[in-house]
Formats: C-alpha cells, structure tokens, sequence
C-alpha cells in the first residue's frame, strides 16, 4: 500500500514517514467513521424522493385527490427537510460535549444508535406527520453528532502524510449515499406500489447508521482523546496499533511524546478543563479564535457557494435551463450525484494530500464562479423557452452545473471539513468542529429556505440567483488568499505553532516553569520524565 500511495502523494512527510503506518487499519477506521456522512447523504437523498410518490402524499394528506395532494406538497416538503436540519444543528453543538466526556468512539456509536431510532420513527409514522417529523428531528441529532464526530476521529488517528484524503472521506461518502439513495427511490418507483413504495425507502436510511455501529465497534478509540484524559497506557498502546509499529519505535515515540508536550503547553495556558475554561482559551487566546474564525467561515463559505441549491433543488434548476420530462430531470439527476461522488474520490486519491488545501479552495473558489457566472447570464440573456428545443449556449449551461459540482469536490466540499478538523488545538478541537458543524447547518437551513424565492424573484427565470453565487465565489477566493495557510503534512501538533499559540505559551511558562524557549521542539524536563515514565 506505502509504494503505491508514494506514486501518488506528493509532500515531505509521505518521504520520510515508516511504511508501516499506511496499512489497511487506518483505512478501515476512517471508513467504519465516515458511515455517518453516508447516513447523511441517504437521508437528505431518500426523503426527495419518497415525497414525489403519490402513495406517500396520500397517507399524509388523505383528503382529497392527488392533484390536491400535490399542490400542498411544497410547504410539506420544506416543512420535513428543516426538521432534520433542525436536528443536525442542534446534534452537532451536543455532540461536543460527549465526545470529550465520553470519547470519540463512543460518541459515533450514540450517533448511530439515535439515527436508527429516528429511522424507526418515519417508517412506523404510517401518515402521521407528527411521528415523521420527530423520527426526522431525531434522525437529524444523530446526523449532526457524526457530522462533527466523524472528522475529528479520524483526523486525530490518520498519520500526517494522508490525513487529508483521509478526513475528506467523510464528503466522498455523503455523495455515496445520495447516489445510493438516488437508485433505491428509482428501483422502488419502477418495482414496488402501495405503501411498500416509500416504506422500503424510509427503512433503507438506517443501514448506514447499522454499517456505523459495527464499524465502530471493531474500531479503536482516539489516541489523542486518551492522552487528553492521562490515560497514556492505553493511548501508546492504541497509537502503537494504529499505526502498526511496536511502542519502542523512534517514529512512534516522537508522535506520542509531541502529543504529550503539546496537552502539558495547553494546560499551562488556562489550566482548567470546564466548558468555560475552555471557551475562555478560544475566546481570549488570538491563536486560537482566530482558528474557531476561520473554522466558521469556512462552513458559511461552503454553504454559500450554492450547492445545497442545486443539491434540494436541481429538478427546478435544469427545468429552468430548459429540460424538461421527469423522465429527463431524473437522467440528469442521476448524472449530477455520479459527477460528484467521482470528482471527490479523485480528489481525494490524487489531490487532497499532494496539492493541498489552501490551493485546492483557491482555484475551486474561480472555477466554480466562472460555472455560475455563466449560467446566470445565459439564463439573463437567452432564456429557454417552453416547448422550444435547447439552444446550443443552454447545453453549456448544462454542462456548467456539471463542472460546478466537479469543482465543488475538488475543493469547497471535502477541504472545509479536513481543515476545519486538524487546525484546532488538542483541548479545544470537539468544540471547535462542533462550531463548524453547527453552522455548516445552520446556513444550510438558510440556502434550503431562501433559494425557492430567490428562483421566483430574483430576475426571469432566477439568473439572479446564480450571479449571486458567482460574487460569493469570487470573494470566498480572496478571503482563502489572505487568511488560510497551507496544512498540507503537517503534524496535528504543530498547527499551534502555525498559529503563534506555542510562542504564546512559552512567554507565558517560561519564567515559572522553565520552558526552553530556544528549541520548540523539545519537552520541559517534567515533561520528559512524564513520557519516560508511561514507557
């Protein structure tokens, strides 16, 4: 496995990092975690479908006929689709507090346990909207826990050289489960009739909740989250299997001795562990606010390119640039989730760890504002007329939404999550990606709500709408220019002194404790002698 990925990743540590540590463990953990973004994605997926099936609409709106079914259609639709956004909102801000009380994996295993709870709950709702909305709000706590759980775990046990392909798993599996969600909605169409129709859907969203679980029942805890709580036996023993070396290896001793320097500097700094000592290091520290900053406009930015626009919405979207037959907009569709599940595995396969991040989000920011311009101005200038065939400008329309979702999982979509989950500090990363979950949420709430209008109003046929996302794109890239730097390779516990936080510390200790402030790389003398000991 290490031959092949020196072929294809290209930075320092991937040349001088042990083989060893790129065997099939990591990369079984990382996947066993990255269920919960599958989770994700078949539940936003599934649910867009079940609500076109005229047996659905009528066991929840048993009066009257179809037509008058369909009509009420749009308010339900919104109505069931914030609900769980609801839930992933809220799921994400608590899960910070049980992945640090209770650890990562126990958390992931909380979060899988809830998604099939709330799965249990739509498909026994049998045309009770009450039922459906609290198995959807239910469903949404455990979404959003693994939303924030899922990168944390795995950036903190994935080694340095493929941390990002590693971490970005967990977006290449939403796209899998949209895809998967996508056929299972078109095989029950074509195959099954009555209630079966959307029962066997609605069932179908919590196998990946089931894969999680035993997953994650196989896998190790975090490492990082053991050291944190001074349990380092068991943290050098799991280090040791994870990365496949025996416990005496220099490589290992050096990763877990960085580990234990960098918890001793953070607790010098505050002190305390509480909710508000914790908030008080992010808050006043600059090294780390500026990080929790960083952290949330990434996932407003991600939101604000306009992709859960296209995600909620592309039926009305390619209806807009001309095609029309449900049969066609299906096709389409389709071919949307497939472009994007391959662009973000090739991403992650050749791009995340050899590229980087920082440029990754700057040429995706232009690319994807080039996508959008274009379709707002067709739409602007040459608008599809019902009935007429589509003009050649609208087939490069067509093809822009493709590009859009191509360059989205180059950069905007995997990035933000692999960046959002490594730039933390060790005592404040839960929080900190709870941060960003919760507002990738939140503001994925507002995209959901605000494009229908925005379609109806703003300009003919909404070509307003798109441009809107082009400006977002564009300023998104000069943002990424001035306030990212790169992470690529870079150990999980050298981001504070990327930030300034490491000088921080040891102007702060140096007088009291006697921090060698000439060599960075080294422990205090107590600090040695704790990691000699647990040896």
């Amino acid at each position: 496995m290490s031959w092949i990925l020196q072929k294809i990743v290209h930075n320092e540590a991937m040349r001088t990092d042990p083989p060893e540590i790129y065997g099939w463990r990591v990369y079984l953990l990382a996947c066993s975690a990255c269920c919960g973004g599958m989770l994700f994605g078949m539940d936003s997926g599934i649910i867009g479908g079940v609500l076109t099936m005229p047996p659905f609409m009528q066991s929840v709106i048993p009066t009257g006929t179809y037509e008058e079914a369909k009509a009420n259609l749009a308010n339900l639709s919104a109505n069931i689709v914030s609900t769980l956004q609801a839930g992933c909102f809220f799921g994400a801000l608590l899960a910070s507090p049980a992945a640090d009380k209770w650890g990562r994996r126990f958390a992931l295993l909380g979060s899988a346990v809830t998604g099939v709870i709330g799965v249990i709950m739509q498909a026994s709702a049998s045309g009770h909207l009450e039922a459906m909305y609290i198995g959807r709000l239910v469903t949404g706590f455990g979404v959003g826990a693994a939303s924030m759980i899922n990168p944390l775990y795995v950036s903190e046990n994935a080694p340095r050289a493929i941390r990002g392909g590693l971490t970005g798993l967990y977006q290449f599996f939403i796209t899998m489960g949209i895809i998967l969600a996508f056929w299972i909605n078109y095989g029950c169409l074509l195959h099954l009739s009555g209630s079966a129709m959307y029962l066997v859907p609605l069932a179908m969203q919590g196998l990946p909740a089931v894969l999680l679980f035993v997953g994650m029942s196989l896998c190790n805890e975090s490492p990082r989250w053991l050291a944190k709580q001074d349990r380092w036996e068991e943290a050098r023993a799991t280090l040791s299997k994870v990365r496949a070396l025996p416990p005496d290896h220099p490589y290992l001793e050096e990763e877990f001795q960085a580990i234990a320097v960098q918890l001793e500097q953070e607790r010098a700094l505050v002190g305390g562990s509480g909710f508000w000592d914790l908030m008080k290091e992010m808050c006043l520290i600059p090294g780390n606010r500026n990080r929790a900053m960083i952290s949330i406009f990434l996932m407003v930015c991600q939101q604000m390119t306009g992709t859960n626009a296209i995600n909620y919405y592309s039926p009305q979207i390619f209806k807009n640039l001309g095609v029309t037959g449900n049969a066609t907009n299906l096709f389409a569709t389709g071919v949307y989730g497939i472009v994007k599940m391959v662009s973000c595995g090739v991403f992650l396969v050749f791009v995340a760890d050899s590229l980087g991040r920082r440029r990754s989000l700057l040429w995706t920011s232009v690319g994807q504002a080039l996508a959008m311009l274009y379709i707002g101005l067709y739409v602007r200038i040459a608008p599809p007329v019902e009935g007429a065939p589509v003009i050649p400008a609208g087939y490069v329309a067509l093809v822009c939404i493709f590009l859009f979702a191509a360059f989205f999982q180059f950069g905007w979509g995997p990035v933000c999550w692999i960046y959002v989950s490594e730039i933390p500090t060790a005592r404040l990363r839960s929080l900190n990606v709870a941060l960003g979950a919760a507002t990738q949420w939140l503001f994925n709430f507002v995209v959901a709500r605000a494009v229908p209008n925005m379609l109806a109003t703003v300009g003919a046929h909404g070509y307003g709408t798109y441009i809107i996302f082009a400006c977002f794109c564009f300023s998104m890239g000069v943002w990424v220019w001035f306030f990212i730097p790169e992470t690529k390779g870079m150990a999980l516990e050298k981001m504070d002194d990327l930030f300034g936080v490491t000088q921080l510390v040891q102007n702060k200790v140096d007088p009291e404790h006697g921090l060698d402030t000439g060599h960075t790389e080294k422990a205090t003398q107590s600090q040695v002698e704790r990691v000699a000991s647990i040896g």
